[in-house]
């Protein structure tokens, strides 16, 4: 099932914080936690599943927000976004050093941060090191996009990014340009050639089963010599991934 993207604050004003916390929360984001020091914040992150940090640039603390986002690009993968008071020359080059995925200037409107979060999250290519993908403006026109996060997969839906584990897909079908991915209770849209999406899913769970279909085979119900079933789904499989399963089967 889908869960809202997971947002951890670092900003030392607790005024500024709550109000953020209470902007993010009204979107439809969850908060992870609320720190004000860098300590706090790197022991969220070692305990706690985060998918995007805030970070004030300026803490209470020895070290600053552009350590923090040092740590944060040297051990782990996810966007984060320096927001601060200070725009001035020398700041800016100094947090360009560690890479943010995004920039605000205090103070803003709730339109400005969720502006902010969504670039960051939709340019972000999980897997690849904070790289922007060379294709981030290719589904720019999907109702839907992707991006991958160890065991899980990003869609998203309307305005905001969910979160799908890797296990709740049972089936993606190829429809025109765009992929329907199904899980055990939803679809989804995303607009990825089907042999690309492939590549972005667990080698060891996820098989082209036919020329228009990926199958989680975690989910398989039933087979015959032409088709699965999949959830009351049958989905037509081609021979070399029969002979696959049969193969699968009797080992």
């Amino acid at each position: 099932m889908e869960q809202p993207i997971k947002i951890l604050i670092v900003e030392d004003n607790v005024i500024i914080a709550d109000d953020m916390q209470s902007m993010l929360e009204e979107i439809g984001y969850e908060i992870v936690d609320n720190v004000i020091v860098y300590e706090q914040a790197v022991e969220v992150l070692k305990t706690q599943q985060v998918d995007l940090v805030l970070i004030d640039i300026i803490l209470a603390s020895d070290k600053t927000g552009i350590d923090l986002g040092k740590h944060i690009r040297d051990n782990y993968d996810i966007p984060f976004i320096f927001v601060t008071s200070n725009s001035d020359r020398a700041t800016v080059e100094n947090a360009k050093t560690v890479k943010p995925n995004g920039y605000l200037v205090k103070p803003f409107e709730q339109q400005d941060l969720y502006t902010s979060i969504e670039i960051a999250l939709s340019n972000f290519t999980y897997g690849a090191g904070g790289k922007t993908s060379e294709n981030a403006d290719a589904s720019d026109d999907s109702p839907m996009s992707n991006s991958i996060l160890k065991d899980s997969i990003f869609v998203k839906k309307q305005h905001l990014y969910y979160r799908i584990q890797f296990g709740d897909i049972q089936f993606i079908k190829a429809d025109n340009v765009y992929l329907e991915v199904n899980t055990v209770d939803k679809k989804f849209l995303v607009r990825s050639p089907l042999k690309d999406y492939l590549e972005k899913l667990p080698k060891n769970k996820f098989y082209r089963a036919h020329k228009s279909y990926i199958v989680n085979v975690d989910h398989i119900d039933a087979i015959n010599s032409k088709d699965i079933m999949i959830n009351n789904n049958l989905i037509p499989i081609s021979k070399d991934f029969k002979e696959f399963i049969i193969s699968a089967m009797n080992s």
